[in-house]
């Protein structure tokens, strides 16, 4: 097996370039310190609390606010579709002056008029998960100060690897993705085909839009279509969990290996059940943290790094008691790089 060293290193030349275009021009003039607003609070707009990963986002961020002496202002979307809405909290929050504003954006454009308030008032901008789009940031001069994300492409890449190890003789392996064109999903289906290479048939990609419910319909298409399957790779563990209850339906549980990303606790009681073979964790609340550290290190007025990848781990039924009893924290130690900034 696999697992994660202690941080997950910035992504190989070819991804960190890709990365620098779509969240800041790379050797860019951005401005990192030293804010218009009040020094002593800052304010986080994220994407849905429907949605477990970003309520362990939401406590991550609380918790480093309490453990900086902040007070933190978190607004969140609505759901996933809430574009408008988000811009509106965000609005809201660039008329009260934090310190710092942490945004994960519903897409890499709805929020950018709010970001443009923030950066006329000289308020330090730190995006986490879902990158801003770069071109429009820069055109609106509000380019955040610093990124903070997993490495999809490299998520998808371990998956593919220990796919590798539970097929060993290879076999028919279907792809589940979130919302056909996503970044995020697309990222990690091409790691992952990149890490199983030819060592796997992959005999079909289908979208199930991040539901759980749409994950079991695909998967039962695709069970049936394929009596011969032998593994999914799932884009999120909600969606693995549809999965799992479409192969459990027709009797394979334990026989059709299922791997997928993100961590929450549901994925890894999958996982410690037997229902889910393996998930690449990464760690939401690690990426709120993080951000409030980056928040705090701009409002010191420190040069934050552009990018930064936030640690992932593979979870199997080896390690899965310890990821539970450290969640959501991560369960291996790992490094901030903003921590010392403010140490």
């Amino acid at each position: 097996m696999r697992g994660a060293p202690r941080f997950r290193r910035l992504a190989p030349a070819a991804i960190a370039a890709s990365l620098c275009l779509v969240v800041s021009a790379c050797g860019g003039d951005s401005d990192s310190g030293g804010g218009g607003g009040d020094a002593d609070s800052i304010a986080a707009v994220i994407k849905g609390l429907d949605n477990p990963f970003f309520q362990q986002m939401e406590s991550g961020i609380e918790t480093g606010a309490d453990d900086g002496g902040l007070s933190v202002d978190v607004q969140a979307a609505s759901d996933i579709a809430d574009t408008t809405g988000q811009l509106d909290k965000l609005n809201v929050v660039a008329g009260q002056d934090p310190g710092c504003v942490i945004v994960n954006p519903i897409d890499g454009t709805n929020l950018v008029q709010g970001l443009a308030a923030l950066a006329a008032k000289d308020i330090p901008i730190v995006n986490i998960d879902s990158p801003v789009d770069a071109d429009a940031a820069e055109q609106a001069d509000a380019t955040p100060a610093t990124y903070i994300g997993t490495d999809n492409a490299e998520a998808g890449q371990l998956a593919g690897e220990h796919m590798l190890t539970l097929l060993p003789d290879g076999g028919e392996v279907a792809l589940v993705g979130g919302i056909a064109g996503d970044v995020t999903s697309n990222a990690r289906l091409d790691g992952f085909t990149e890490g199983v290479g030819d060592g796997v048939d992959i005999v079909q990609t289908v979208a199930a839009n991040w539901s759980r419910d749409e994950a079991l319909t695909q998967a039962t298409t695709l069970l049936r279509a394929n009596p011969e399957l032998a593994g999914f790779f799932v884009a999120n563990d909600d969606m693995a969990l549809g999965v799992a209850r479409a192969v459990s339906d027709v009797g394979r549980t334990g026989e059709v290996e299922i791997i997928s990303v993100d961590g929450v606790e549901d994925g890894l009681n999958g996982v410690a059940d037997g229902e889910i073979s393996a998930v690449v964790a990464q760690y939401p609340y690690a990426i709120g943290e993080m951000g409030v550290n980056a928040c705090r290190a701009a409002i010191d007025g420190a040069d934050l790094p552009e990018n930064v990848t936030a640690p992932i781990a593979l979870v199997t039924a080896d390690n899965v008691d310890q990821a539970l009893e450290s969640a959501p924290a991560p369960f291996e130690e790992y490094d901030d790089p903003f921590a010392a900034l403010v140490d």
